[in-house]
């Protein structure tokens, strides 16, 4: 956008010069200010992260589940190759622009990227053993974390209503974790192996569910703290998510991973190779979306608030669960996906009167800062 208005100008200046006329060219319209009010309107990266992520979370799901996939590390790396193809297919035909890559700029951000590994692997290997809707309802975790989080890195506050729907999402994640062994109890018995096998499952789920909240806490927090300090652009923090982390996950593959002959036949079986890899292409261009829209939405909003858009679209989410997968239909199932739905409608009025109480405010002077927000600002003015 930026270098279309330098042509623009670029081109106004010499027609003039070329007429003999030296004169300051006049002001002309800015035909960009719409797009830049798209780009910087909230709504629309919200919309757009959610249906990305819809996609990215069905399409997982599938590849993991619905075929049998169990080499995680290998599916990520392939996401992450997909991504940088596709972007740098964009650049080249000058849809897109970002930063050429920089050795200095890809040291400071390789710790978010690390994160970044770390909150996709949990999250492939939570939802491989949990069921989409339980998977989405414990999603809704993360967002107490980051709250916290942006407390102490941020400067950031929780009023009465904000905890009032912590409670919800923590009561909504308790129905659907009993929901999920009453189910398996009632199906398999209590004392048989097949329900102790499933419990055990549930249980490997929940742990993984555990680590990957801490996990996106963190490069939620991570990405919003070097995004304010390398000034990185949506596309910039694309490139260099996907570019740094496919050497990280491509050694995790080849040493972590069973690259036997008989378990690449398990996963690459000759009847549904082709399918598997098409699969596979597909949850790549997805992660391109994801990828995006989840910059976006952070840059244009808060980490919070992204955490927050995640949770209500929990609701689409859990039902794609319902309607494409196995997943069980109970009441306390149902009802857990209802009170998380409404946790997230409490939080995000909570935020609006958080919101207008601090614009009907007008202060006389600077507010109190922890020791810890005066170190971030001091981090940022240098």
């Amino acid at each position: 956008m930026t270098d279309d208005k330098k042509r623009d100008d670029y081109t106004v200046e010499m027609e003039e010069r070329n007429g003999n006329n030296f004169e300051s060219p006049k002001p002309l319209p800015r035909p960009a200010a719409p797009v830049a009010a798209v780009a910087n309107n909230p709504i629309f990266p919200i919309l757009s992260y959610c249906g990305s992520s819809i996609l990215m979370t069905v399409m997982n799901k599938y590849v993991l589940s619905g075929l049998d996939f169990n080499l995680n590390f290998f599916l990520l790396c392939v996401q992450s190759v997909v991504c940088i193809v596709a972007i740098q297919a964009c650049k080249s035909l000058d849809i897109i622009t970002y930063r050429d890559f920089n050795t200095d700029e890809a040291r400071k951000w390789f710790p978010v990227s690390l994160l970044l590994v770390g909150m996709i692997y949990t999250g492939t290997k939570a939802l491989q053993f949990l069921s989409i809707p339980v998977y989405t309802i414990f999603k809704n975790l993360t967002i107490i974390i980051i709250a916290y989080g942006e407390v102490l890195w941020f400067g950031g506050s929780v009023t009465g209503m904000t905890l009032m729907s912590f409670g919800l999402m923590v009561i909504s994640s308790i129905i659907a974790a009993w929901a999920d062994i009453q189910h398996a109890l009632q199906n398999y018995g209590h004392s048989s192996t097949e329900a102790s096998t499933k419990i055990s499952t549930l249980n490997a789920g929940y742990m993984w569910m555990l680590v990957n909240c801490f996990c996106t806490a963190g490069y939620v927090l991570g990405m919003r703290k070097r995004i304010k300090l390398t000034n990185f652009k949506d596309f910039d923090t694309m490139f260099y998510n996907n570019l740094l982390t496919i050497p990280v996950l491509l050694v995790c593959s080849l040493f972590l991973e069973n690259w036997s002959s008989e378990n690449i036949s398990k996963n690459f079986p000759l009847d549904q190779r082709n399918s598997i890899i098409i699969a596979m292409v597909i949850s790549g261009l997805t992660s391109v979306f994801i990828s995006y829209t989840s910059a976006w939405c952070v840059r244009t909003t808060s980490s919070t608030t992204y955490s927050m858009v995640g949770a209500l679209n929990k609701l689409p989410i859990a039902v794609s669960g319902l309607i494409f997968f196995d997943a069980p239909v109970t009441l306390p199932s149902v009802s857990a996906i209802a009170i998380g739905f409404v946790s997230g409608l409490v939080y995000a009025v909570a935020k609006v009167k958080q919101a207008s109480a601090k614009t009907a405010i007008l202060p006389t002077s600077a507010p109190a800062m922890s020791a810890s927000s005066q170190s971030t600002r001091d981090s940022l003015r240098s």
